[in-house]
């Protein structure tokens, strides 16, 4: 808990999905003394421009949102970027707090850092007690060693970081890149391009590839995107659909952590999440029934399923006195509508 009623908060990762979101509910709740940087600003990976940056600034809090991130491609493709620049990044940031006197930090993990098969719903005592999700070990390895580090602090300095760790995230200004995204976001563009190509609105797939990037060449085949020959559209699907994930908006995720992080007195790993999961199936359908594409949907399992089920115990959170609110229908429409540009 931080004694000043207006703290000065460095808000890291302030432009991205968790960062965004973050200062949104800082904002709502009338924190007005924040410290922003682009990464033009301050490159977290540089240590000089990192330790200067703090003794210069000297915040109370710090929200640590920024990170290198991605799907189950991105994960196991940019192996060396994603244990490099995480590790980089969290190291460098931990250390100047400690060095700046900050008060209270919370270090945002990912729920990939538990076993791949930890006994369902996941307790954070389930940490180190198995093997990882070889696709997402080198992310995953990064996070525990923040995980790690915050309590080596806690204890050798006395500072007051906890770490938590949130289940899969989504919601506005999320990551649409097909090769890189997320399995959420990646199936609301694709479904959307696939109404698009079921309408020929060549025009309309023209205005998402200029706002979310390139279309894989797969899937412009698939879809029957010119200049690929026409065809029924479908949309192919990574492994079985029988995974079970849990999913948390954005807002929700930076509720809980303002209120861990101002509110409590809590250091312990602490995971954020609904509680309830889905099978990736049942959220495929959901979305292509929100999006509006009636078209086939067909699944790979060729393609890696990951993790069965990655369910988070939430017991601690809400011991806490925080629990989710925008359910899953409610947070799909919102995000649908963000990425519209409703």
């Amino acid at each position: 808990m931080v004694s000043n009623a207006d703290p000065k908060i460095y808000v890291a990762g302030h432009r991205g999905l968790v960062g965004s979101a973050l200062v949104r509910a800082l904002r709502a709740q009338g924190h007005a003394n924040l410290i922003l940087r682009t990464h033009a600003e301050l490159d977290l990976l540089d240590q000089a421009a990192t330790a200067r940056f703090f003794a210069e600034t000297r915040p109370e809090v710090v929200f640590l949102a920024a990170a290198r991130v991605g799907g189950i491609h991105a994960n196991n493709v940019q192996r060396g970027q994603f244990i490099y620049e995480n590790l980089t990044m969290q190291t460098q940031v931990l250390h100047q707090a400690y060095l700046a006197g900050v008060q209270r930090l919370i270090f945002l993990g990912s729920s990939c850092i538990y076993p791949k098969l930890a006994p369902q719903p996941i307790r954070e005592d389930a940490l180190l007690t198995g093997p990882l999700e070889p696709t997402n070990s080198p992310y995953a390895i990064a996070k525990i060693a923040g995980v790690e580090m915050c309590d080596a602090y806690n204890r050798q300095y006395g500072t007051a970081y906890v770490p938590v760790m949130p289940t899969n995230l989504y919601g506005p200004n999320d990551h649409f890149d097909l090769e890189s995204s997320h399995v959420l976001p990646a199936l609301i563009r694709k479904f959307h391009l696939a109404k698009l190509a079921q309408a020929q609105n060549w025009v309309g797939i023209a205005r998402d590839v200029a706002r979310f990037g390139p279309i894989p060449a797969d899937l412009q085949h698939s879809l029957g995107i010119p200049p690929h020959p026409p065809t029924a559209p479908r949309v192919t699907i990574w492994g079985t659909g029988a995974p079970r994930r849990e999913f948390l908006h954005v807002d929700d995720m930076a509720a809980a952590c303002v209120h861990i992080g101002l509110r409590t007195t809590a250091t312990d790993l602490i995971n954020i999440g609904t509680g309830v999961d889905i099978t990736i199936r049942a959220l495929a359908d959901q979305i292509a029934g929100l999006v509006g594409y009636t078209g086939p949907i067909d699944y790979d399992p060729t393609k890696p399923d990951g993790t069965p089920q990655k369910l988070l115990d939430v017991s601690r959170l809400a011991g806490l006195g925080w629990r989710a609110r925008i359910d899953l229908v409610a947070g799909l429409r919102e995000t649908y509508a963000w990425y519209q540009g409703d």
